[in-house]
């Protein structure tokens, strides 16, 4: 008895599977007299990714449907019908309802077979005027279009808060670096705000992406337009776009705007890797400038002193990965003649997966940075060490009049001196200033002090805290 119900249950889902495969298979099985083979259809599917556009695509469908009644190419009581029939299958599967088949070939198919089966013959007018390759040049479109507007709102969280720990960090000096060697002194808060300034054109550049974007394709059909009047117009403004592509084959063929995400991604992980890179360093007892949060670190399994800066690792990692996706994307479209080849089906995988990194990136980082404590000390002590004021010590006797050249030569003696007797410039006694350059006097000591190296710099983008308060001003303008 249990074999049969087994038995049974097993047909019932046989038949529901070559129900919905005949149903599938109708948008092009005409030509064919041979069933699609399992490895075929498994190969050639692409619903397990394109599945999340099942919105877009439903209300891509639903703006056709529409233009198609007011036009008169259909009646407008199926143009009615369709919408009613697509919100009532955008609703199900959102509430979880309606789950989407993964034999379906892919989300369009999908969504057109079970409108078919709601509504007959009416479902099967949803295609009217409309190929899968403009209709999934749309709904990639209207895709990026939404999450490159959840990317810019995680980048304006990041800039917030850098902003507001470049507001407690104003007065902290550090040494700043040129070949990883201590070079001049600034803040820490001037240091910070150099990845606010790239992660603002971080957003520049995602609009710019987006502006490029937001044209509707739809209407282009397979590759030459149809014969069919079309509102294009109407369409494009019900789904927010800016226009229509001027041309069909451009309209199918077209996934610059892949490439060009994919790329703008790939920047903003380049500026994501630098600064993990340095917080790595900085969490290290070689520098130890700052310290992570206990609940954004991890341990060792087998050394239980360690404290490990995992996520800015992972972020560095996967840096990687994004410009992977970009690569794959320039090499997938590099040699594609036109209109649509199915090649272009390898973009979506490529791209989402570059969108969902960042996201994810920038998820686990922001917090790990707001969260990271900064060791002031440290990074002062790091400062006073490195004779990073040896520029303002020459700058001191150029004000004395003597050539710049001579005031090099002269302060880089003084280093040498100080490194042979163990001192610094501060420490270093004024005779033996005087021994090198008689030029010389107390007000030396004032004019190498490391809080006067940072004041003076009042120049627009330097390190002063007046500078900096600017910085933060333009950057917070940027997110608000």
């Amino acid at each position: 008895m249990i074999s049969g119900a087994f038995c049974g249950s097993k047909a019932r889902l046989y038949l529901y599977i070559k129900e919905r495969r005949e149903t599938m298979a109708q948008l092009w099985k005409g030509r064919f007299k041979k069933e699609l083979a399992k490895e075929t259809n498994d190969f050639n599917s692409s619903i397990k990714f394109d599945q999340r556009m099942f919105e877009e695509d439903i209300k891509g469908s639903m703006a056709h449907a529409t233009m198609l009644g007011a036009t008169g190419i259909i009646y407008k009581s199926e143009s009615e019908n369709m919408v009613d029939g697509l919100e009532g299958i955008l609703d199900d599967i959102q509430s979880g309802k309606l789950e989407i088949d993964e034999t379906a070939e892919d989300i369009h198919t999908f969504v057109e077979g079970e409108l078919t089966k709601r509504l007959g013959d009416t479902g099967k007018r949803l295609h009217t005027a409309r190929s899968r390759n403009d209709q999934v040049a749309l709904d990639i479109r209207l895709t990026l279009r939404k999450e490159i507007g959840k990317i810019e709102e995680k980048i304006k969280e990041l800039i917030g808060v850098i902003c507001s720990k470049a507001e407690e960090n104003e007065d902290t000096i550090m040494p700043g670096y040129t070949h990883l060697q201590r070079a001049q002194p600034i803040t820490f808060a001037h240091h910070i705000m150099a990845y606010a300034a790239m992660l603002c054109r971080d957003l520049d550049r995602l609009a710019d992406v987006k502006r490029r974007m937001n044209i509707c394709p739809l209407g282009s059909g397979a590759l030459a337009g149809t014969t069919y009047p079309l509102d294009r117009e109407s369409v494009a403004k019900e789904l927010g776009f800016d226009g229509i592509t001027l041309n069909s084959l451009d309209g199918v063929s077209d996934r610059d705007f892949c490439m060009e995400l994919a790329a703008a991604l790939s920047i903003i992980m380049v500026h994501l890797s630098r600064f993990s890179e340095e917080i790595i360093m900085w969490c290290s007892w070689e520098f130890k400038f700052v310290e992570l949060d206990d609940a954004f670190s991890t341990g060792s399994s087998i050394m239980p002193q360690k404290k490990n800066p995992d996520i800015a690792e992972l972020v560095r990692g996967k840096s990687g990965r994004v410009f992977g996706d970009l690569t794959a994307l320039l090499t997938v479209m590099k040699g594609i003649a036109l209109a649509y080849n199915k090649d272009m089906q390898e973009d979506k995988e490529a791209i989402f997966d570059a969108v969902d990194t960042v996201k994810m990136c920038l998820n686990a980082f922001t917090p790990m940075v707001d969260t990271m404590t900064v060791l002031k000390e440290n990074m002062r002590n790091a400062a006073a060490k490195g004779f990073i004021n040896a520029t303002d010590c020459a700058d001191y006797l150029v004000g004395k009049g003597l050539p710049f050249r001579d005031a090099y030569k002269a302060t880089g003696e003084l280093v040498a001196l100080c490194i042979d007797k163990g001192l610094t410039l501060e420490t270093l006694p004024l005779d033996e200033y005087k021994k090198i350059c008689s030029l010389f006097d107390d007000e030396v000591y004032k004019a190498i002090n490391l809080e006067k190296c940072v004041a003076d710099r009042l120049v627009p983008g330097g390190p002063s805290k007046e500078s900096v308060e600017k910085q933060i001003k333009e950057a917070r303008k940027v997110i608000s």
